[in-house]
């Protein structure tokens, strides 16, 4: 992949985070950053006082710093700024940090040299991942205490992971025969200001619960057929008259699932029931607006991966440097928030699918918890509790972070976005989400054992399979620990992408 300031997919992230793709930077924009770059040599050159380059940082904005201390200076703010606290993120999300500030650095707004831009990139191709830890950022301006632990072993301080081992970061450089950079002026600030951090996050878990929300359909689509509900529902003409356009696309995904359905030729005459339960019937409707909540999110994050968000901005035409707020990541936090409280919903219907399957007060022709043996044997009893166990702590993380303020940097920073948190929650909600839909898949395959020797719809077949090819049918009571964290590993995996 060439890098040159573009905007960038979350598969395009994603690939880079996973070592998927070899990484450079395109002539175009090396021609841009150093434009950018002579920029910032003149205002030295001209002892011009300008924000960022020769004076402090936030508060001490109005400190003029000595021409022989800019070296330092911009290498006291990577130190001072490197103080995040907690789990690491994993390798995945730092490489993704590396590959998006690379990125916007290429943009040519920065006013950094090429080698700052080159130096990532190689870190990303040669394995070197800093270690950075996940809390300490308040999201603006920016993401500045993860941003600082990226740049710190770029300088060849902090820790880096090389193949999983971590150890300082000068040794893991000197592995992969990277120089140490050499901040000057400004390049320490371009390298900690903007909202790389809560982007790569959120970004990957953004692509988590896409495929999670996808994959809801599948285990909702084995539900209805465990429990002889009803397509009508799902018909085309419904859903025109109504044309959101998840909604639209989850009914017909939904249709394309049930088709050539056994079990539904069997009690197509003579079916009391006129309609199902709305966690069967409604899953367009809200399967759907998850769905839209999800996309209208990813069009911010993407756009943000092609968005310079340091601070000041380099203007190459007129010359000027401005400074400004692009680095503050409400944008990201709002719409983190707004994709949390929509995985937690879709967590919510699957939930209530799961208690229908097992509850033999919501059913009629299911034994007592998909047990055969019902009293002796408790069954699928726990999976339904377990089941409202992570509802229950995906409610509590669905509190918006973004509606919090906490003032900084002596009140500089008087309104921040915690866009952080909100990646950070986003991550958190979409790891249960992809429990909860692996217990309704393991559940509803469970149901379809009772209807055999009818098959359901050709795609709810598929699913089954796929369930049952890890995952044996409980015949006795046994743990179900294993079974659903390997199929909840299987989804993050992205080994149920076919079916979806």
């Amino acid at each position: 992949m060439e890098v040159y300031g573009q905007r960038l997919s979350l598969a395009e992230v994603s690939a880079v985070a996973r070592g998927a793709e070899h990484v450079s930077l395109a002539e175009a924009a090396r021609a841009r950053i150093e434009a950018s770059r002579r920029v910032i040599e003149q205002i030295i050159a001209e002892n011009r006082t300008v924000y960022g380059v020769n004076t402090g940082f936030g508060k001490l904005s109005d400190v003029r710093i000595d021409p022989s201390q800019i070296r330092a200076l911009q290498l006291n703010l990577v130190r001072s700024h490197s103080c995040g606290l907690g789990d690491p993120l994993s390798i995945e999300e730092a490489r993704a940090m590396l590959l998006l500030r690379a990125n916007v650095l290429a943009l040519g707004y920065s006013g950094c040299r090429p080698i700052v831009v080159e130096t990532l990139i190689e870190m990303l191709n040669h394995g070197v991942t800093p270690v950075i830890p996940e809390k300490g950022s308040v999201g603006a301006s920016g993401d500045l205490a993860p941003l600082a632990h990226l740049a710190l072993t770029a300088i060849g301080e902090g820790e880096a992971y090389v193949e999983q081992k971590r150890m300082p970061s000068a040794d893991a450089l000197a592995r992969a025969g990277i120089a140490p950079l050499q901040l000057e002026a400004k390049e320490g600030i371009a390298l900690l200001n903007g909202t790389q951090a809560m982007a790569a996050v959120g970004g990957l878990a953004l692509f988590r619960a896409e495929r999670v929300a996808r994959l809801a359909d599948v285990a909702g689509a084995m539900s209805l057929e465990a429990l002889k509900g009803t397509p009508v529902a799902f018909d085309e003409r419904i859903h025109s008259a109504r044309p959101h356009a998840g909604q639209t696309a989850v009914a017909e995904h939904l249709r394309e699932l049930l088709q050539d359905s056994q079990i539904r030729e069997s009690h197509l005459e003579g079916d009391p029931r006129v309609q199902d339960a709305y966690s069967l019937r409604c899953m367009p409707q809200v399967h759907g607006a998850v769905r839209d909540a999800l996309s209208h999110t990813r069009g911010i994050v993407e756009i943000e991966t092609g968005s310079a968000t340091d601070n000041p901005l380099v203007f190459v035409g007129s010359g000027e440097v401005l400074s400004g707020g692009n680095f503050h990541g409400a944008p990201l936090a709002l719409a983190f928030d707004y994709s949390a409280m929509a995985v937690t919903d879709l967590m919510s219907i699957t939930e209530r699918r799961i208690d229908r399957l097992v509850n033999p007060d919501a059913n009629e022709d299911l034994p007592p918890f998909l047990t055969s043996d019902p009293g002796p044997a408790s069954g699928f009893m726990m999976l339904q509790i377990v089941a409202a166990s992570l509802l229950n702590e995906a409610k509590i993380l669905a509190h918006p972070a973004s509606i919090d303020n906490v003032p900084t940097d002596g009140g500089k920073e008087d309104h921040v976005s915690m866009g952080m948190t909100g990646a950070i929650k986003l991550r958190a909600i979409v790891g249960l989400a992809e429990k909860i839909v692996a217990i309704e898949l393991i559940t509803a395959a469970e149901g379809l054992e009772y209807r055999k020797p009818l098959k359901p719809g050709r795609g709810v077949y598929h699913a089954y399979e796929a369930v049952r090819q890890r995952i044996e049918r409980l015949t006795t009571d046994r743990s179900m620990t294993a079974d659903i964290e390997r199929l909840a590993a299987a989804i993050r995996a992205a080994d149920f992408d076919s079916l979806v």
